[in-house]
């Protein structure tokens, strides 16, 4: 549990990192695929220690061997509503995570609130290597904020958890929302415990009995977190864990960058695959032809509505080529055969693959 949530803590780096802006409006269809090669500078979470955090390994002193190989792709397979589905990958490590991406949007007066789609249900991560251990991590909402200055910002005020049925092991994660006044803390706190995934009751860190807390998280999630291990009835029972008075860091996001996507080379991407299909907008832009990125932009829309009214007209109904529907009730898509030959060749730097045209819609 604890690896997961270092994984759920640095997933927004970028957002940390750099600043949020508008992206494209995804077309029916379009699809985004991609690697990332990482290293390994984290250590493996075990027992703790009594001595204070220690500060992250020099990055220059880091192991030089392979990278691990990471392969992303998602597809949008729903126009109204929007939602696209994802699958990352990394079959070196036994790891696999899915969902939907799809968010619902409110402006509140001085800022946008974002909260999740009905179609999402969160990121699913399975641990391939640890008998299929299946975890759900649901989002909490969020604010953008600094419309009117043109500065913008993410904060975060809500609860949201982590469970993994198998382990019988829960977090719930508590963002505490900002005072009016002041600089930004961005403090978070949480709780691991047991608990009965047919009566899953606990929705709120103060409803969970101090007896049934085996880990206690706090910290800022822009900076670092730490974790403690109480001297609680559960703690006692588990096998494996010291009760620790002392923090230990969890994750410091201070000295993390995001690491840079590897998208196939140009000649290899598809026309509907987004760095492709978006092109000649994101040229534009770069250029500061605003006037001529927009006639493009809109020029694209115009194309996306021309195909829809064929499907009608054809009474064709779009197919996703990569997942098997458009949504899943429960929340986790699942990868069309050829999807999955897409996410291996990836693994292994093959990246040509087949466009296939709609027929009877794509002229």
């Amino acid at each position: 549990m604890l690896e997961v949530l270092r994984f759920w803590f640095t997933k927004d780096l970028k957002y940390v990192k750099g600043k949020p802006c508008k992206p494209y409006n995804s077309t029916l269809g379009e699809f985004f695929r991609c690697t990332w090669e990482v290293t390994e500078p984290a250590p493996s979470i075990s027992r703790p220690s009594k001595a204070p955090p220690q500060p992250p390994a020099d990055p220059t002193k880091q192991n030089a061997e392979k990278p691990v190989r990471i392969s992303f792709l998602t597809e949008q397979t729903s126009h109204h509503p929007p939602v696209s589905a994802y699958w990352y990958a990394c079959p070196e490590r036994g790891i696999q995570a899915r969902g939907y991406d799809q968010i619902s949007a409110k402006f509140t007066g001085t800022s946008v609130r974002v909260v999740p789609g009905m179609f999402n249900r969160g990121i699913f991560i399975t641990l391939t290597h640890r008998d299929n251990e299946e975890y759900q991590l649901n989002h909490p909402a969020a604010s953008l904020g600094g419309l009117l200055r043109g500065s913008l910002y993410i904060s975060v005020a809500d609860t949201c958890a982590v469970t993994c049925p198998k382990t019988r092991l829960k977090c719930l994660l508590t963002y505490v929302e900002e005072s009016w006044f002041g600089k930004a803390q961005n403090r978070v706190h949480g709780i691991i415990f047991r608990y009965d995934p047919n009566d899953d009751k606990y929705t709120r860190v103060k409803d969970v009995p101090d007896k049934d807390v085996l880990v206690k998280i706090e910290g800022c999630w822009q900076e670092q977190i730490t974790y403690t291990i109480p001297k609680t009835a559960a703690v006692k029972e588990h096998d494996g864990l010291e009760p620790t008075s002392d923090k230990q860091l969890l994750i410091d996001l201070q000295p993390l960058m995001p690491v840079p996507k590897i998208a196939p080379p140009p000649e290899e991407q598809l026309p509907n695959e987004s760095r492709q299909f978006w092109k000649d907008v994101t040229t534009a832009i770069a250029e500061k032809r605003f006037n001529d990125a927009t006639r493009i932009k809109q020029d694209l829309e115009q194309a996306q509505r021309d195909k829809a009214a064929r499907r009608t007209q054809v009474n064709a109904e779009f197919k996703p080529r990569f997942f098997t529907s458009v949504t899943e009730p429960n929340g986790k898509p699942e990868l069309t055969e050829y999807g999955k030959g897409v996410l291996q060749g990836m693994d292994k730097k093959a990246y040509q693959i087949e466009h296939l045209p709609e027929p009877g819609v794509d002229v």
